[in-house]
C-alpha cells in the first residue's frame, strides 16, 4: 500500500502522527468522563474540547491519507492547518507552565502530560509537512529534459518563489541562453490557451446563432412595425470579449482575491501601529501586549509581501496567456480568410493586430483590478483618515478631485497621439509590404530613393509621434509621483489656513483615536 501511495520519506509517518493525535484528543476524553463516573465534574470545556479536537484529527489524517492517495506531494492545507494548530497551543505552553511555576506543583498531571505530548506532535506535524514527498509511483513519467520546477515544487518553495533561485543564480555566473530556460506549464502553452479560447469563441457563435433563429419567426411580423417607426433592431453579435472572460475568468477572479487580501492588509498596519502607541503611552500595560502587537506587525507585513508577490505573479501570468490566445486567434483567422476580406484589410494592419494591440491587452491586465481596488482604497484610507484628521481630509480629496481632469486630459491626448501612430504604422508596413513584393521592378527602375524617401518619411513622423507621447508620460508620471506628496500637503496644512490651528493638528495625526 504505501509503495501504491508513492509516499516519500515522511508519509507513513505523517498518517502515524494524525492516528496520534487523534487517540490523544480521544484519551482526554475519556478521562473526563471517568472523573464524572468517580464524582469529579469536570467543566464542560474538557467535554467539547478533546471531542472537537478529536474530530478535526480525525479528519486531518483522512486527507492525508487522501493527498497521498491522489499523489500530492505537498500539501498548502495541511501546512496553514498544522501552523495554525501550533500558534493556538503556543498559548496554553506558556501559561501552563506558569501556572506549575507559580502553584510549585502540577495540578492535573495526566492533562499536563497530554498536552505537552500534543505540542510534540503538532510540532513534528508541522515541520514534516514543510518537506516535499517524492513523486508517486504511479505518476506519469516526465521526459521533458528541463521541466519548469514550479510545477513540482512544494507549496512553501511556491510562497517564496525558491523554485526560481537556481536559474537566478545560473544567470548571476553565466549569461542564459536558449537551452537554459524552462518548458512552459501543459496550461500555459498556446496549444492549450488557444484551444480553450477558440472554444469560447464557438460557444458565443453559437448563441448568436440560436438568438438568430429564435428571433427569425418574428421578423416578418415586425417588418411592417420596422417601416412605420423606421427603426431596425439591431442583430446580436458574438463578443469576443465575453470569451475572453469566460477562458481566463477563473485566473482572474483569483488574482482579484489576492488583490482584496494585499489591499485590506495594508490598512491593518497603521490600525497596528495606533494600538502599539497605546501601549508605550500606558505604563500599566503588560510587556507581553507589547510583543504580541510587534509581533502581528511583522507578521501583516510579511503576509502583504507574500501576498502581493503571489498577485503580480498570477496576474502577469495570467496576461501572457490573454496575449498568446488573442494571437493564435488571429492568426488562425488570418490562414482562411476570403480574398475580399484580404482586400478589406492589409498585411500591416494584420501584424499590428498579433503585435501591437495583443500586447495592448496583455498590458492592461494588470490594471484591471484597479478598477474595484482604487475606490476601494481610497474609501477605507478616507474613513481612517477622518477619524484621525477630521474634516481636514476633505483638503486632500479636494486636490486629488482637481487632478483627476488633468490626468484625463493627458490621457485622451496620448491615445489621440497613439492612434495616429498606429495609423503611420500600418502605412509603412504596407508599403514595405509593397516594396517587397515588387522589388524587382524597384532595382529594374532604381526607384529605390524614392521609397527609401517615402519610408523614412512616414517613420520620421512616426518619431515625432511618440517623442510627443513620451513628454506626455513623463508628464503623468510626474503627476503621480508628486500627488501623495500634495494631498498629505494639503491635508495638513489645511487646518492652518482654515484657522484651527497647527498644534491641535500635529497632535491629530500622532495621537490615536
Amino acid at each position: 500500500m504505501d509503495a501504491l501511495c508513492g509516499s516519500g520519506k515522511f508519509g507513513s509517518k505523517f498518517w502515524v502522527l494524525g492516528v496520534l493525535l487523534w487517540c490523544i484528543s480521544w484519551a482526554d476524553l475519556f478521562y473526563s468522563f471517568h472523573g464524572l463516573v468517580h464524582g469529579r465534574a469536570p467543566a464542560p470545556v474538557f467535554f467539547v474540547t478533546p471531542l472537537v479536537v478529536g474530530v478535526t484529527m480525525l479528519l486531518a489524517t483522512l486527507l492525508i491519507q487522501y493527498e497521498r492517495l491522489q499523489g500530492v506531494q505537498s500539501s498548502g492545507v495541511l501546512i496553514i492547518f498544522w501552523f495554525l494548530c501550533v500558534v493556538c497551543a503556543i498559548i496554553p505552553f506558556r501559561s501552563k507552565i506558569l501556572s506549575a511555576k507559580a502553584e510549585g506543583e502540577i495540578s492535573d498531571p495526566f492533562r499536563f502530560t497530554t498536552f505537552y505530548i500534543y505540542f510534540a506532535l503538532v510540532l513534528s506535524a508541522l515541520i514534516l509537512a514543510c518537506f516535499r514527498e517524492k513523486p508517486p509511483l504511479f505518476s506519469a513519467k516526465n521526459v521533458d529534459p528541463n521541466p519548469y520546477p514550479e510545477t513540482s515544487a512544494g507549496f512553501l518553495s511556491r510562497l517564496f518563489f525558491w523554485w526560481f533561485t537556481k536559474m537566478a543564480i545560473h544567470g548571476y555566473r553565466h549569461p542564459l541562453e536558449e537551452k537554459d530556460l524552462w518548458s512552459l506549464k501543459e496550461e500555459d502553452r498556446s496549444q492549450m490557451v488557444v484551444q480553450q479560447l477558440l472554444e469560447a469563441w464557438r460557444k458565443q457563435q453559437k448563441q448568436t446563432a440560436r438568438h438568430k433563429a429564435a428571433a427569425a419567426p418574428g421578423e416578418k411580423a415586425s417588418s411592417e412595425d420596422e417601416v412605420l417607426l423606421g427603426t431596425q433592431p439591431r442583430p446580436r453579435q458574438p463578443s469576443f470579449l465575453q470569451a475572453l472572460l469566460t477562458t481566463f475568468g477563473s485566473s482572474l477572479l483569483i488574482s482579484a482575491c489576492f488583490k482584496l487580501i494585499q489591499d485590506l492588509l495594508s490598512f491593518i498596519n497603521p490600525q497596528l501601529l495606533s494600538v502599539l502607541i497605546r501601549f508605550i503611552s500606558n505604563p500599566m500595560a503588560p510587556s507581553w501586549w507589547g510583543f504580541l502587537v510587534a509581533g502581528l506587525m511583522f507578521l501583516c507585513s510579511m503576509m502583504q509581501s507574500l501576498i502581493l508577490q503571489q498577485y503580480y505573479h498570477c496576474i502577469f501570468v495570467t496576461g501572457l496567456k490573454f496575449r498568446t490566445g488573442i494571437i493564435g486567434v488571429i492568426y488562425r483567422k488570418a490562414l482562411v480568410i476570403t480574398n475580399s476580406v484580404k482586400r478589406a484589410s492589409t498585411v500591416g494592419e494584420i501584424v499590428n493586430l498579433m503585435s501591437v494591440d495583443a500586447q495592448r491587452f496583455m498590458d492592461l491586465v494588470p490594471f484591471l483590478n484597479l478598477l474595484w481596488s482604487a475606490p476601494l482604497q481610497i474609501i477605507l484610507a478616507m474613513y481612517f483618515l477622518w477619524q484621525n484628521l477630521g474634516p481636514s481630509v476633505l483638503a486632500g480629496v479636494a486636490l486629488m478631485v482637481l487632478l483627476i481632469p488633468l490626468n484625463g486630459a493627458v490621457a485622451m491626448k496620448m491615445r489621440a497621439f497613439q492612434v495616429e501612430q498606429m495609423k503611420l504604422k500600418d502605412s509603412r508596413i504596407k508599403l514595405m509590404s509593397e516594396i517587397l513584393n515588387g522589388i524587382k521592378v524597384l532595382k529594374l527602375y532604381a526607384w529605390e530613393p524614392s521609397f527609401l524617401q517615402q519610408v523614412e518619411g512616414i517613420r520620421l513622423r512616426e518619431l515625432q509621434l511618440l517623442r510627443k507621447a513620451a513628454y506626455l508620460h513623463a508628464i503623468s508620471t510626474f503627476i503621480w509621483v508628486c500627488s501623495p506628496f500634495l494631498v498629505r500637503l494639503s491635508t495638513g496644512l489645511g487646518p492652518c489656513l482654515w484657522g484651527s490651528g497647527c498644534p491641535g493638528m500635529a497632535r491629530a495625526q500622532w495621537t490615536p483615536p
